[in-house]
């Protein structure tokens, strides 16, 4: 999962981004609206953070153009007001929830796998062929073991499963897992889909990460 956050604050931004990081999300952070837009209407993020008092363009702002496009991601207000009519004026214009500054990173946590939850229909497991990824343990196993896998193993596996049998285009692997911003050489998703095929191989998985020239990657479940 990856994490859009947008937060002025830059100390806070990156104390954030390393909360994500610790419970292997992928995170990037902007600090101001305009960017915060800009990064959001990408495609690429699966939940956003928003402070409502930014520079350039506020948070309500961003969240109300977002929605006005259409795109139903899940947004998390984060702000030092706490006042009901704040919380009101958020949530009416399309917030899915909202957390007030300080808090505490479980709670942030928490509130993060509950907006998510419907769109992981409350699953944190899962299975393709005789695999199954625990989103919650980050665990690739089958019935030979097991292995827990490292942030991008699993940012990079989570992807695949789930898109089976979807090729993906490697810079779209690069945006989603690595960063929109990141400064890591394509090369880089090679390496890590021969550390998820390595993994694949000793838990005598039927599927595989196939390589489809000029186009990407896909996982597929091997036909006996």
């Amino acid at each position: 999962m990856r994490i859009l956050i947008a937060e002025d604050e830059i100390p806070l931004a990156r104390a954030i981004v390393k909360i994500f990081e610790k419970n292997n999300f992928s995170a990037d952070a902007v600090y101001n609206g305009e960017d915060a837009l800009d990064y959001i209407t990408t495609g690429i993020y699966d939940v956003a953070v928003l402070d409502i008092m930014m520079p350039k363009m506020d948070g309500i702002t961003v969240l109300k153009k977002v929605r006005q496009q259409g795109m139903n991601i899940p947004i998390l207000m984060l702000t030092a007001k706490s006042e009901v009519e704040d919380k009101v004026l958020g949530l009416d214009s399309g917030a899915n929830d909202y957390l007030a500054k300080p808090f505490d990173s479980r709670e942030l946590m928490a509130r993060i796998r509950c907006i998510t939850r419907s769109r992981d229909e409350s699953d944190t497991r899962l299975s393709i062929g005789n695999i199954t990824l625990d989103r919650a343990s980050f665990e690739l196993s089958s019935t030979q073991g097991s292995y827990r896998l490292a942030n991008k193993e699993f940012q990079l596996m989570e992807l695949f499963m789930l898109n089976p049998g979807r090729i993906i285009a490697t810079e779209r692997i690069m945006d989603r897992v690595w960063g929109y911003d990141s400064e890591a050489e394509i090369n880089v998703v090679w390496v890590y889909i021969s550390y998820l095929r390595k993994k694949l191989t000793a838990l005598k998985a039927n599927v595989q990460i196939k390589a489809s020239r000029n186009a990407g990657y896909s996982l597929e479940v091997i036909n006996d």
